[in-house]
């Protein structure tokens, strides 16, 4: 039994030195040391010893199992390094090697002319409001006064939500003025941003979704002379002080007297071509003096406060701030479109 325990131990040690894998080293394991393994079966004829002779057989025993496991042990620990190596061989990162060029966003060129907007009108101590685009047909209407029967309330000009037209989509962000009136101390000053929707065809100055910034105004003494010195400042200070600007008389059910405002064409420079439709000047935006009906609907007194109000089309503002010529590419989300600016 001596001899085979010798034997054993040799075999087993020379066997667990020479294992390739964890898979191998398992097998040979299980051939030794198992509960059918060769060392239990010679630990299994114990029993045909003399009394005398099974102390020492048996320390001799312990001594080759313990020698077994050990070296199995020292084995799998180097087959463990060994496959760690192999893969942080086959992992490395050469860190001399230039990185991937990270493709980083940036501003959309609307919300860029929006923000140096906003810088103006802060700059001249307005204050910037933000409100729903889902709206009350009597904030978007009535209170503007646009009441029943006028065109822009028609269902082909409006998005309704509700067959009492009661709930829309706002059509301008003109009811945050009448939020103000609502609820702000007088003297207002303040612009309103914003998402709006109106029923009509995409062209190159068109678009059913599309943005405006709205302003207000209401103070002691404020004049007409105001307005146009205030719009005249900003749209300079957006497009350069050579930038031409036209007033014309229009009519806005919100304001009395009205104008609208057009700089001249970026395309052109007020020859005529398709992004002005041979006009030479673009619509920029709306203004005028508040009504004093709608400043009495607010509840506040005509005779003392007067006001003014405007409203730029965001899109039509990028569109000379960066000389585009089509406003269908601001929403096209094309790349090589954005990436100029």
């Amino acid at each position: 039994m001596k001899e085979q325990l010798a034997n054993i131990r040799a075999a087993a040690l020379s066997a667990f030195e020479g294992a390739k894998s964890k898979v191998d080293l398992d097998a040979l394991r299980v051939q030794y040391l198992g509960k059918k393994g060769e060392l239990t079966a010679v630990l299994k004829q114990m029993g045909k010893l003399s009394a005398e002779e099974r102390p020492a057989m048996g320390q001799l025993a312990n001594e080759v199992r313990a020698a077994l496991e050990s070296a199995l042990d020292t084995a799998s620990k180097k087959l463990e390094e060994a496959a760690l190596e192999h893969k942080l061989r086959a992992e490395a990162v050469d860190v001399t090697i230039p990185g991937k060029p990270v493709d980083l966003g940036h501003r959309h060129p609307m919300y860029i002319a929006l923000d140096e907007m906003k810088e103006i009108f802060i700059g001249m101590g307005f204050t910037v409001l933000d409100g729903p685009e889902v709206e009350l047909s009597e904030l978007n209407f009535d209170r503007l006064n646009a009441g029943e029967g006028h065109p822009s309330r028609d269902w082909s000009d409006t998005f309704y939500f509700d067959r009492d037209e009661r709930v829309m989509l706002r059509s301008q962000t003109s009811p945050m003025q009448v939020r103000a009136m609502d609820s702000m101390p007088l003297p207002i000053r303040i612009i309103a941003p914003g998402r709006v929707y109106r029923k009509d065809e995409v062209d190159a100055t068109h678009s059913p979704m599309f943005h405006q910034v709205e302003g207000m105004v209401i103070d002691k003494g404020v004049t007409m002379a105001d307005l146009k010195g205030t719009l005249n400042a900003v749209i300079k200070k957006m497009y350069g002080e050579d930038t031409q600007t036209r007033f014309r008389p229009h009519h806005f059910p919100f304001t009395e007297p009205s104008c609208e405002v057009d700089v001249q064409c970026h395309k052109c420079r007020g020859a005529g071509c398709p992004t002005c439709k041979g006009e030479g000047w673009i619509e920029l935006l709306g203004a005028g003096m508040i009504h004093p009906h709608v400043l009495e609907m607010a509840g506040i007194d005509p005779e003392v406060y007067s006001g003014w109000a405007f409203g730029f089309g965001l899109e039509r503002t990028a569109m000379r701030r960066f000389k585009i010529d089509d406003l269908r590419l601001i929403f096209e989300n094309d790349v090589r479109f954005l990436e100029q600016f």
